[in-house]
């Protein structure tokens, strides 16, 4: 994939100005390089892992004051010797930087190449790079929590446990097989069988792709309801900004609209969409399309309705296709008309409340209600949560199960085996125990050049 033996360099923060731009280099010749590029002031060798000041140069020219760190292997990001510089922040600066390091001998990081040393110098395994990723684009509190569970070997844990009972199966299995007349193969069949049973099940247990997505992405909540409901409104009380328009004309809304907001942690995407109802109007009509579309992509689906007035057979009709989770009544500040009898009656076990948004009333209430369609807090720590981890889980559960019909059916204790490995190479995809160049390059595609 990559020539390791190279010595590359890139810039580890991102363009722009600042205070502060790192360049960090990595590689066999990289206290070479360092040297032909950063003098330090008091003109003494470079220490190991001591930040040293002085000055990056081009020839005898001063170029910038810069501060300097060398980090020897195997003590660094990428097990290699590892150099950063700190210098001014400024893109033409950095390129100059740069370009001076390519001519001293190294040569542009790829995407994700100082990463993907450290995991093929096996100071990281494939979810531990995948975290890192993670890391840099957390979006909330409980992502970031969730990629540093990972970072520090959760999955990992997870999955090698997995894989150390199936090795020994496959043990206990070979054992069998060679030396027939010392160890019963029905016992051995019976106990293998049982604990594939068992390993499937806390694999599926383990797998959540719904609470890695929440993660990664956010809780998609939409708010959804007749026309002048109270949608925007509420939206806006929840942003505590004024970001959709509000006014009393029904139809105001005429297509969905997304902003995201953290509570408690957790990312959220709220979606305003256009009122539902039966429309002439072409532009309102597809609104209400892509409200439904909405609707069926949400992890939440609020039903707004205007508490002030009384639900007729048009509202009934069109609202309880929808399913709600939960039902809020707007326009708390008004005489409530409609009823928790009448609420219960039409959409059974529903949790329901009543909010005043301009006001601010019932809102912290309705923020709750909301965080509690997210998995609760730790789940996301067990749990096989990326789409990746969650694929490659299941196909060693089907391989599971495959050995346990072998088994099941009599089969040469030979074929269970095959099915056990199988299973062992799906797990050994999550990890990178199981090579496979395909995945490793998918993997590293998504990074950054400089991480």
């Amino acid at each position: 994939m990559r020539n390791n033996r190279d010595t590359i360099a890139a810039q580890a923060t991102p363009s722009g100005e600042g205070g502060v731009a790192i360049v960090r280099v990595s590689g066999p010749a990289c206290t070479e390089v360092l040297g032909r590029v950063f003098a330090p002031k008091n003109g003494r060798p470079m220490e190991n892992r001591r930040l040293t000041f002085g000055h990056v140069m081009d020839g005898a020219e001063v170029v910038d004051e810069a501060m300097a760190v060398l980090m020897r292997a195997p003590h660094s990001y990428t097990r290699e010797d590892v150099a950063e510089i700190q210098c001014h922040g400024s893109d033409a600066l950095v390129r100059r930087l740069l370009s001076l390091l390519l001519a001293a001998g190294a040569r542009m990081a790829e995407p994700g190449e100082f990463t993907y040393r450290a995991f093929v110098n096996g100071r990281i395994d494939l979810s531990q790079a995948e975290a890192v990723m993670r890391m840099i684009r957390a979006g909330s509190d409980r992502a970031m929590r969730s990629a540093v569970r990972q970072l520090e070997g959760g999955v990992s844990a997870f999955v090698r446990e997995a894989r150390e009972e199936i090795i020994a199966m496959t043990a206990s299995l070979a054992a069998a097989i060679d030396f027939p007349d010392e160890v019963e193969e029905e016992e051995t069949a019976a106990g293998v069988r049982a604990r594939c049973l068992a390993i499937r099940e806390r694999l599926l247990d383990g797998c959540d792709p719904r609470a890695g997505r929440i993660e990664d992405e956010g809780l998609r909540v939409v708010l959804a309801g007749r026309p002048n409901a109270g949608k925007s409104s509420l939206l806006n009380a929840l942003l505590r900004e004024e970001r959709a328009i509000v006014t009393d004309i029904p139809g105001t809304t005429r297509d969905t609209l997304t902003e995201a907001v953290q509570i408690d942690g957790i990312r959220v995407l709220m979606t305003d969409t256009a009122g539902l109802r039966e429309t002439d109007d072409a532009v309102e009509r597809i609104g209400v399309e892509r409200a439904k579309k909405a609707l069926d992509q949400a992890d939440v689906r609020l039903l707004v309705l205007d508490g002030s007035k009384p639900l007729d057979n048009e509202d009934l009709s069109t609202l309880m296709g929808m399913k709600p989770h939960a039902v809020v009544l707007a326009k708390g500040d008004l005489p409530a008309i409609i009823g928790g009898e009448e609420l219960e009656r039409t959409f059974p076990g529903v949790p329901r409340l009543t909010v005043c948004a301009p006001r601010g009333e019932g809102m912290d209430a309705l923020r709750r209600l909301i965080v509690s369609f997210a998995p609760a807090v730790g789940e996301e720590s067990a749990a096989l949560s990326q789409a990746r981890h969650v694929a490659a889980a299941k196909r060693a559960c089907a391989s599971l199960s495959d050995a346990v019909s072998a088994i099941d059916g009599g089969m040469p204790l030979d074929l269970c085996a095959i099915d056990l490995s199988a299973a062992l190479d799906a797990l050994g995809e999550i990890t990178g125990e199981t090579m496979n160049e395909a995945i490793i390059d998918e993997v590293f595609s998504r990074f950054c050049v400089g991480k």
